[in-house]
């Protein structure tokens, strides 16, 4: 699936650039698609509860192949973009059936090791997806039709499976007002990292054509900058746990608006240097939005950070549409250089709005931070569902922002325990897993709960 998206969009920006389509509007055809990913966080939720977890994923698959096949039966632009718009919802639908199902079936001391396969997986999709430029570099219909054979393909694994009792999942609650007052420079980092990725995936294959790349070296290009995305999470994993994490953030800002100039400022560089400088420019700027969902974990009670997720991606899903249309509409008066001048320019707002005081900082770290490392894909890949299957929210954590299911016995109490008054009810929705469907998830909650009742029968057997 991530082959076939990959390729996609480095394939619709090569043949719009080379059938001379003007940067805005290759810039509409990109944001088209991030629009549909955001639409598709509320669509999916509908569309799974309506018909299941198969039947969505096998219907948006079948529209997702339709789709791109009709790239290939006309070149009216506008049909286009309202075509990608098509291909980024049903993606999202994709996610949300993917993720959802890799919830449910991942016992609780498995879901950080499935996490971790999910992002590389997701790399090496889109990487390899660039790869098959350079072994075809025709961006006729036979491109096309490759694409669509991955599309199709990826259907094969789940029509065969025979796992069915997938739960349902609600999405998470939008409390947007109430990030943009506790967080707001958060939330405008997030805006500006969607801005950046949003237009690399749709705007560096027309850099590299103006640069007189062939598309086999547009291909190499963009595989490299990618794998560079999947091998930065590494170092960053580490770095992120053991050292203040807003001055990482300053510290890859400053490095990706400098290692943007070069690209910004030379007109023609050797292609050599231009896959060594894209590739130092790519660790940076795919490591910003891990730091900053870390960041905002950090800042956050426990309680809210299911919805601040959903939050996060609403944030990079907006600037992942506001960025192309924006450096598309300037590629052509200025240059395809001007995307890395973008870069750059982001670099520098991302540096200034990370500057916070000592005291700041202090005041502002809820009371369990830090939590793990977060590690996420291109561009929204992740849906609204993620956050249960992110491994930095611990099962006590996704415990107390879901309702208990109710046919777990509840484990025997100390009498002056059963005295204490009852404490009160959460004011914040339901989050998460059907309490009313016997998900994995609650098979989770459930050995959690035995198994402390065991350890307190053995205590008291071995006094």
């Amino acid at each position: 699936m991530l082959l076939g998206s990959g390729l996609l969009t480095t394939y619709i920006s090569l043949r719009l650039s080379a059938v001379h389509v003007s940067g805005a509007m290759i810039g509409a055809i990109i944001a088209a698609n991030y629009i549909g990913l955001v639409i598709g966080g509320k669509v999916g939720h509908i569309l799974i509860a309506r018909v299941g977890h198969i039947r969505a994923y096998v219907s948006c698959s079948g529209i997702i192949t339709a789709a791109v096949l009709g790239h290939g039966l006309t070149d009216i632009i506008p049909v286009w973009v309202v075509l990608r718009l098509i291909i980024g919802l049903c993606m999202m639908v994709q996610y949300m059936v993917l993720e959802s199902w890799l919830n449910d079936q991942a016992e609780a001391n498995q879901r950080g090791v499935v996490f971790g396969f999910y992002m590389v997986a997701s790399y090496l999709g889109m990487a390899l997806g660039q790869v098959v430029l350079m072994l075809n570099s025709d961006l006729g219909v036979s491109t096309l039709i490759v694409i669509a054979l991955c599309f199709a393909l990826c259907l094969v694994p789940i029509a065969l499976t025979t796992r069915t009792n997938v739960g349902h999942m609600s999405p998470a609650p939008m409390e947007l007002k109430f990030f943009i007052g506790a967080i707001p420079k958060v939330l405008a980092i997030t805006l500006l990292i969607g801005m950046v990725v949003g237009s690399f995936y749709g705007l560096a294959p027309i850099y590299t054509s103006q640069q007189s790349l062939s598309t086999q070296q547009t291909g190499l290009f963009m595989a490299l900058a990618i794998f560079a995305g999947l091998l930065a999470q590494f170092p960053l994993s580490w770095l992120s746990d053991r050292y203040n994490r807003n001055m990482l953030m300053r510290i890859n800002a400053i490095l990706l608006a400098v290692a943007a100039l070069p690209l910004a400022l030379l007109t023609h560089i050797s292609f050599p240097l231009l896959l060594g400088i894209g590739f130092i420019v790519s660790l940076m700027q795919f490591t910003l939005y891990p730091l900053v969902v870390a960041l905002a974990n950090d800042m956050i009670a426990p309680e809210r950070r299911v919805s601040l997720s959903a939050c996060l991606l609403m944030a990079f899903g907006v600037g992942a549409c506001i960025g192309p249309l924006a450096v598309g509409a300037l590629i052509e008066p200025l240059g395809g250089n001007i995307l890395y001048a973008f870069f750059a320019l982001c670099g520098g707002g991302i540096m200034a709005l990370s500057r916070t005081s000592k005291k700041e900082e202090e005041t502002q770290m809820a009371v369990d931070a830090p939590v793990p490392h977060i590690a996420m894909p291109d561009s929204l890949s992740s849906s609204p569902l993620s956050p249960a299957l992110n491994p930095a929210f611990d099962e006590q954590m996704i415990q107390e922002t879901m309702p208990a299911p109710e046919n777990v016995v509840e484990p025997q109490v100390e009498e002056n325990e059963a005295a204490e008054e009852p404490e009160e009810e959460s004011k914040y929705p339901p989050q998460g897993a059907d309490p009313e469907v016997d998900t994995g998830l609650q098979r989770a909650f459930t050995l959690l709960e035995d198994s402390v009742s065991e350890e307190t029968t053995d205590k008291t057997i071995h006094q």
